[in-house]
């Protein structure tokens, strides 16, 4: 543990110092995140632990991070009612329709164990997948307007206006799964298999689970990023959005 905390102290010195000499300006936000992500960390190992000991607390954990997923995803999309609900149903979607097939097809047990750091991961993923398609999406109809309207004047209903540049998006917002998932162990090798080994996992048996993460992560991703730009087809052709 002792070793451990001087190495993350030492690679921050370095991630700082580098960046301080670099005159990137982030000095202070490399530290700050670096001190955030330690004593999260610490809270959520805490936590966990607690929900281990007593699985009833595992469903009431997984609603606080979709809750948190879903506000921070909905704020990137312009805090609106309508973005928060929209970015709740597109995460929610993704996160447990896979995390469905994977716990019925018995892939996985179904336990606080296993369930929480998957449906977590999986939240995760969906967060960020639509994230990037509801901005991309936005973004795209403030800046093609004229051709939403030309289409809005042919008689096209809103979410027809938008649905071209809605594919757009979501299959934009899908280009870092896919990468990742293409070149597992070719150009990295993720998080979740290294950790597996390091915890004494074999290498099979810390390939299968990363499997399992990599097509989760990209079946919840495509789910979420499908779902949030339908959501706000219709919305955005009505008028033209602001750019959060």
């Amino acid at each position: 543990m002792g070793q451990a905390l001087i190495a993350c102290v030492a690679l921050l010195a370095v991630a700082a110092g580098t960046g301080h000499l670099a005159g990137l300006g982030q000095t202070r936000a490399v530290l700050t995140a670096g001190l955030r992500a330690a004593v999260q960390l610490a809270v959520v190992g805490l936590v966990i632990a607690v929900i281990f000991r007593t699985p009833a607390l595992a469903p009431l954990y997984l609603l606080v991070v979709l809750g948190a997923a879903s506000w921070t995803s909905g704020r990137r999309l312009g805090g609106s009612r309508h973005a928060l609900t929209a970015a709740t149903t597109a995460i929610a979607t993704g996160a447990l329709a896979a995390g469905a097939v994977v716990f019925a097809a018995g892939a996985l047990p179904l336990s606080p164990r296993t369930a929480v750091p998957f449906l977590a991961q999986l939240v995760g993923g969906s967060m960020t997948a639509t994230s990037l398609a509801g901005q991309r999406l936005i973004d795209d109809v403030a800046a093609g307007w004229d051709q939403v309207e030309a289409w809005l004047a042919l008689g096209a209903a809103p979410e027809q206006a938008v649905a071209p540049m809605a594919r757009t998006a979501a299959a934009r917002s899908l280009v870092p799964a896919l990468d990742q998932t293409r070149n597992v162990g070719l150009v990295v090798l993720p998080g979740s298999y290294v950790g597996l080994l390091l915890g004494g996992a074999s290498p099979l048996e810390a390939g299968r689970v990363q499997l399992l993460v990599l097509v989760g992560l990209l079946a919840a991703e495509s789910l979420a990023a499908v779902v949030v730009t339908r959501r706000l087809a219709g919305l955005l052709g009505r008028e033209r959005p602001a750019r959060p």
